[in-house]
């Protein structure tokens, strides 16, 4: 059976993108726009460069070896200091002519000085929302004393350079599925440093709620209690909900909810199946008590989703 995580980020359809390597020389600044529905990365291969992140106060010094991630989406700015001024990111391609091809280049052509990144986001499909989503924070930033020294990331940053450079059939294919691994150890990273103040990201990578949260994601129709989902756990039922409940934020049973829901939004979206088939498929006995459920949860009825996506 999938871990908790494998299957929470392959129902958010998780899906790593590339825009770019960079080679920007002093005096230089790149200012990236808010977009929804994304996390954006940086991943700094040589040089230094400074991240203004929006609503975030400090700004981050970027090392060679280091990498940052913007769960949300949040404008910011890249330069080579840490109050310089950008160009909108739009402006910069259109001046410099890029054509997706070779480096991004921006600055006096300095090479001794310039910053090479790796550049891009992460993409969930259309109204994701999870509580792992949201126990993120606005910037997380892997300095490189935990990537240069830690062998999974320095393979991959190497592995990407060298496929970018190359340039061969599939390489493309390569640098996405790669860029998927960077974010789940980036997840990985994020908890082990804040432990139980990461919150539901703390609960899916716990050996026993972890547990319990891929038994409930792998069957989602059964007719879950709290007890047998502590018994997944190998918890007692009181110490199970209140661990449950502080670090995914809400009760199991309210979880089972949400996550029936989500499974049968997608489904809607996605397919042409009954809405009594989809209804019986996440554990409910009727079309109307199905109904009934996801219009609390949506606000409207199973029927009106699918249709407003069909026209």
């Amino acid at each position: 059976m999938p871990d908790a995580l494998s299957q929470i980020l392959t129902v958010l359809r998780l899906r790593g993108s590339v825009y770019f390597h960079t080679h920007f020389s002093p005096p230089w600044g790149v200012a990236v726009p808010q977009f929804g529905n994304v996390a954006r990365f940086h991943m700094a291969m040589r040089g230094h460069c400074w991240l203004r992140v929006a609503g975030v106060a400090t700004p981050y010094r970027l090392e060679t070896g280091d990498l940052a991630v913007i769960p949300h989406g949040a404008a910011h700015v890249l330069s080579d200091t840490p109050d310089g001024g950008a160009l909108p990111v739009d402006d910069v391609i259109a001046r410099t002519g890029y054509a997706g091809e070779g480096a991004l280049s921006l600055g006096d052509g300095d090479t001794d000085q310039a910053c090479k990144l790796f550049c891009g986001h992460f993409e969930f499909h259309e109204g994701a929302a999870h509580p792992v989503l949201n126990a993120l924070p606005a910037c997380i930033h892997v300095p490189n004393t935990e990537t240069l020294n830690t062998a999974w990331l320095d393979s991959v940053i190497r592995f990407v350079s060298a496929e970018i450079m190359a340039g061969q059939a599939g390489s493309d294919a390569i640098v996405h599925r790669l860029s998927e691994i960077v974010f789940i150890q980036v997840i990985r990273a994020f908890v082990a440093e804040a432990g139980d103040g990461a919150g539901a990201l703390a609960g899916v990578l716990d050996t026993k709620i972890g547990k319990s949260l891929a038994a409930l994601h792998a069957s989602p129709a059964r007719a879950w209690t709290v007890e047998a989902l502590a018994a997944e756990a190998g918890m007692s039922r009181t110490v199970f909900a209140e661990r449950f409940s502080v670090l995914m934020g809400e009760t199991p049973l309210r979880y089972l909810t949400d996550w029936r829901m989500r499974i049968a939004r997608q489904d809607l979206v996605e397919s042409n199946r009954a809405l009594i088939e989809i209804g019986e498929s996440i554990g409910y006995q009727s079309e109307a008590a199905f109904n009934r459920a996801f219009k609390r949860h949506y606000n409207m009825t199973p029927g009106e989703l699918r249709r407003s996506h069909q026209a």
